[in-house]
């Protein structure tokens, strides 16, 4: 329960690779090459403490191995380094910051040691073992120990320069590690993607979400698929709830070219909302850069997180109402409908025996605007709820507003405002008596960015936004629109040339975002891309700049040709890019060269360059040419961002006259 309550909390990743801009170092990375000139492990803790978090788990040794403190048991680490002398030890000044900013200290050990000689042999295991107790012994209580799931390949190895294999399952004699672990720290929680079962899961992925169901339970033995991992095991035997760890960049440790890609405040809550608001904790990373600071495009984003889910969740609606419930366990007060609005985590409504499904109305008295919905179970007695709906009283008639499956530790709902008086939140399947310990009602602050606007290749418009909760009003005749204009309910059909404007509104605030503007061209309903059979290549005319394709040349080298049957001709005078903006290999196009053909025979070229900037800047790049009618057309890629013959496409569209 101290962990789970802890809910938010860090990951900072900082080694020997941070200085050669590798995500993971090899271990036989220059030991001189460590020298942060301004590290400053009290500005981790300061800004993780502004941030909302509760402690900070330290990459102590990544899978180079080397140690961020002064072990005795190798000479890869701080004490043989420039920095300080040799005398530093960043574990130890994590911990002091730690407790001066009120934070508990986590532990990352990597298992796999990339530059121990004995790397996959059983004097590793002791050698393992003797860094784990240094680590737990010297610097005060551990919240958490964190093992990577990365276990053997390639690597220095003393100086071997070889590949080696281990079995992830018995070669760390994980049960002996883990007694040994709990007898030097009794109130720790274990991390572990890999061998034995331990106290916390992965989630199956780093993306920064759990599954909508998600149950806290596994089985203590047995292989686990990525389907238990990401949704849990509703009947499993162990309490193993989920971790969700991910970064605030899209990789671990600091690279320069990342930082135009940190993650956006609406990024960030969405995370929150499918990690906490899905039973589960967050483990938000932070890459220090090679001088030993949080870069400060990371510390805003972290701090406008904050700043929203304080805002978001500053008053519960639903405190101190009047709450009934259809069953009562024994009729008892103590387990009366109104201790899930005394803001007391310790008391909860309960059912009798056998009572499995039961609502609970809560009375505002007056109407009142609302946009999320949050329930917690007591689950010091376990997670019980499978299923519930949330319905609200408004002109005299109760309508369901939305529904879910699990709740656990902490379960949260988002939905466009709506006024009601009352609120009745029912449980419609239970493994037992259900237990509810707190229901929260709140009206948070939508963002009111413009919302995107997409065409798909059928002709299908859609219209989204980062948030759940504005509507939308949207024109297609070039008018600006209001909330007087036709409200988005569904995809609009629409061929050919059209200009559609958008907003985004909220009906709480009664503010609007800026107006979204997209002016699309032809028609791309019988486009067909040349020369593959891959059907996943029409991600790039699905109007979505989140799907992509990429593809090799037939000689896997540069220049690469994706060439499009337009279907019939037409007067083009330009043409649009949109990169892939994924996190690994995105192949984005540097280099370009441009061609038309009336016939797919005879090919002019009508324009090449570079795409100024794509790298940091990757959205919609626009080339313009002098107009031509054509019926093919052919994107040459001569170089990407990576230098490799892999090129990535998001969207490709025409501008016609």
């Amino acid at each position: 329960m101290r962990w789970q309550e802890m809910e938010y909390y860090a990951f900072v990743h900082f080694s020997l690779n941070t200085y050669t801009d590798q995500s993971w170092g090899y271990g036989n990375e220059d030991i001189n090459l460590f020298n942060p000139q301004k590290l400053d492990c009290r500005q981790w803790a300061r800004i993780c403490k502004e941030a909302g978090m509760k402690g900070i788990i330290l990459t102590a040794k990544h899978h180079s191995g080397f140690c961020l403190w002064p072990s005795q048991y190798t000479e890869y680490s701080v004490k043989n380094a420039p920095w300080k002398n040799g005398k530093g030890d960043i574990v130890r000044e994590m911990a002091d910051a730690c407790k001066e900013y009120g934070l508990k200290l986590g532990i990352y050990v990597s298992p796999w040691d990339r530059n121990h000689a004995e790397y996959g042999k059983p004097e590793y295991i002791t050698y393992f073992r003797n860094q784990i107790k240094e680590l737990l012994t010297n610097y005060g209580p551990v919240f958490e120990i964190w093992f990577d799931g990365a276990n053997g390949g390639t690597g220095y190895y003393g100086g071997a320069n070889e590949n080696r294999t281990i079995d992830r399952t018995t070669y760390y004699d994980w049960k002996n590690t883990y007694n040994m672990i709990r007898e030097l720290q009794p109130n720790i929680v274990i991390w572990n993607d890999g061998g034995d079962r331990a106290d916390l899961r992965w989630v199956g992925t780093e993306a920064g979400y759990v599954g909508e169901t998600n149950w806290s339970l596994l089985n203590g033995t047995g292989e686990v698929e990525w389907k238990m991992l990401h949704f849990g095991l509703e009947d499993g035997d162990s309490w193993v709830p989920a971790e969700v760890n991910t970064s605030i960049r899209p990789e671990w440790f600091y690279h320069p070219s990342e930082d135009s890609k940190v993650k956006t405040v609406p990024q960030l809550m969405e995370t929150y909302y499918s990690s906490i608001g899905r039973n589960g904790t967050l483990l938000l990373n932070f890459p220090i850069m090679p001088n030993g600071l949080i870069h400060e495009a990371d510390e805003k984003a972290a701090l406008g997180l904050a700043t929203m889910v304080r805002t978001s969740f500053a008053e519960n609606l639903a405190e101190k109402k009047k709450a009934t419930a259809s069953n009562v366990r024994g009729e008892k007060k103590e387990f009366g409908a109104a201790n899930v609005t005394d803001n007391n985590s310790d008391t909860y409504w309960a059912t009798d025996d056998n009572v499995t499904t039961a609502s609970l109305t809560i009375d505002f008295e007056s109407p009142t605007m609302f946009n999320r919905f949050l329930a917690q179970e007591y689950i010091r007695l376990g997670q019980r709820v499978k299923s519930f709906k949330v319905e609200v009283f408004t002109d005299g008639t109760w309508r369901e507003l939305c529904h879910g499956t699990t709740i656990g530790y902490k379960r949260i709902l988002r939905f466009p405002g709506v006024k009601a008086t009352k609120v009745r939140f029912t449980i419609t399947g239970s493994k037992g008596s259900p237990l509810i310990s707190n229901i929260g009602i709140y009206n948070a602050p939508a963002f009111l960015n413009a919302p995107a606007i997409m065409r798909n290749q059928s002709g299908e418009i859609t219209i989204t936004t980062d948030d759940v909760g504005p509507y939308f009003y949207y024109t297609l005749d070039g008018s600006e629109p209001t909330p007087q204009s036709k409200k988005y309910t569904a995809p609009v059909q629409r061929d050919g040339k059209v200009d559609v404007k958008a907003i985004a509104y909220d009906p709480a605030s009664g503010k609007s975002s800026p107006v979204a503007v997209e002016n699309f061209g032809v028609s791309r309903k019988d486009w067909k891309i040349v020369g593959t059979d891959d059907d996943k290549a029409y991600a790039i005319l699905d109007g979505n700049t989140s799907t992509a394709w990429h593809h090799q040349g037939k000689d896997k080298t540069t220049p690469v040709d994706l060439e499009i049957d337009l279907g019939s001709e037409q007067n083009l005078s330009g043409f649009r890019y949109h990169p892939d903006q994924g996190m690994w290999g995105p192949g984005i196009i540097t280099h370009y060269e441009f061609y038309v053909s009336p016939d797919n025979k005879n090919w002019k070229l009508v324009n090449q360059g570079e795409f100024s900037n794509i790298k940091n800047n990757p959205l919609w790049q626009i080339k313009k040419f002098t107009p031509l009618r054509a019926r093919f057309i052919r994107l040459r890629a001569l170089k990407n961002t990576e230098g490799t013959d892999r090129i990535g496409y998001a969207e490709i569209d025409v501008i016609t006259d």
